[in-house]
Formats: C-alpha cells, structure tokens, sequence
C-alpha cells in the first residue's frame, strides 16, 4: 500500500523525476485552467445567463462574502489567490471518484508548495498594502524580544498547513484501502461519499486559515491609522 503519490514514478533521470503527483497536479492544473476559459469566454451581462456562469457567480460570490467574514473588506484583491487554493484543494479532493485516482494533496511537496505559497502571500500582501518598512515592524510588535517568536510562528503555520492537510487527505486514503481489502463492495463507497465531505472541509479550512493570516497582516496599517484617528479626537 502506498502512503504517498510520490512513490509511483514514471520517469526519473538524474535529480529529475516524474511521478504521480507532479501528473496529477499538472492535469488538475490544466483542467482548472481549460474549464474558467470555457466558462468567462462567453460572460454575459444581461438577465439570461448560462448554468457554468451561474455556477461560477455563486462560488466566486461565496468566495468573496467568506473573505469579508474574514475581516477584509476589499476582497477582489485577494480573490484570485484564495479562491485558487480553494478551487485547487477542492478538485483535487473531489476526483476521487475517479477509480485508481490518488489525490496530490496527499503528498507533502503539493500541501507543503501550498503552505509556502501561502507563506509568501502574507508578505506580499502585507508590504503591498502598508510598506515595507511598516510591514516589518509588525515583527517588532510589541517589543523587540518578539522578533524571534514572531518569525518561529510564521514558519510554524507555515509547517501547520502542511501536515494538516497532508495527513487528513494521506488518512483518509488509508482507511479506503483498508476497508477495501475487508469488504471490497460496501466500505468504500461510504468512505468515498466521507472522503468528498472531507476534501471540502479541508479546502475551506486551508483557504479560511489563508485568508486569516493575510487579513492579520493587511490589518496592521488600518488599525494603527485608527488608533491614531481616535488620539487625535
């Protein structure tokens, strides 16, 4: 039994290799890409839309709501890369259904690619939103002495993401296989109907803790120019 889609390679040549993960990911890639240009191509404005334009109002309209809950209230410029984790997580979880299928979220390079891109998006958005100079003495906040810890937490969420998902989507895995071996007919479509909850969950708690951190860091500005406004009243 496999625990990991890394195990299965393809190709391998010197420190290159291609396995199952870097397939999976690529053509999940690909299809995530083919299916929003078939989709936008034909955008329309007017009262009679098609059923792929309303479906994707609603998951982008559910996507920017759930970024405002966060605490964000401009939340078209961080959409493109929350909802790319969430679309990304959840197609990925979803496709299990495909027989033989092996989720490249059940492999450590993809959750922990993730969790650095993440990692860098707090950052990104942080500096973008409130200077470089600002943004890094939010690391200084609120003495000096929090410098080191400040920077252990950063990387320790970053480690957080990573296993979390990794080891609730390499489980999950690993009960099917299991049941399959006792009962090859019944357990597994239960635990495949478990396992498609699961990757929903999974990819709305990846794509809420995201949004969480971004939001801390996009936030430091704004609070400090209303601390500032309330001094001066």
């Amino acid at each position: 039994m496999e625990l990991s889609p890394d195990e299965t390679i393809f190709w391998e040549y010197g420190f290159i290799t291609i396995n199952l993960t870097l397939v999976t990911t690529w053509a999940i890639m690909l299809l995530l890409v083919i299916t929003s240009f078939l989709i936008t191509r034909k955008l329309k404005s007017s009262i009679q839309i098609s059923r792929w334009q309303y479906a994707l109002e609603i998951i982008v309209l559910g996507i920017s709501n759930q970024i405002k809950e966060v605490g964000i209230k401009e939340p078209k410029k961080y959409i493109g890369f929350i909802g790319t984790l969430f679309l990304f997580i959840l197609v990925s979880n979803f496709l299990i259904i495909i027989p033989w299928y092996s989720p490249p979220t059940g492999s450590l390079s993809t959750t922990g690619a993730l969790a650095v891109s993440v990692l860098l998006a707090v950052p990104f958005f942080g500096i973008s939103e409130s200077g470089l100079l600002a943004y890094l003495k939010t690391y200084l906040s609120p003495t000096v002495i929090m410098l080191p810890f400040n920077i252990i937490s950063e990387i320790s969420r970053t480690l957080a993401l990573t296993v979390r998902l990794f080891g609730n989507i390499m489980s999950g895995g690993m009960i099917v296989a299991v049941l399959l071996s006792v009962a090859p007919f019944f357990f597994p479509v239960i635990m495949t109907a478990l396992g498609l909850l699961t990757g929903v969950v999974q990819a709305y708690i990846f794509s809420v803790l995201a949004t969480v951190y971004i939001a801390a860091a996009v936030s430091d500005k704004k609070s400090k120019n209303n601390n500032k406004q309330l001094e001066e009243i």
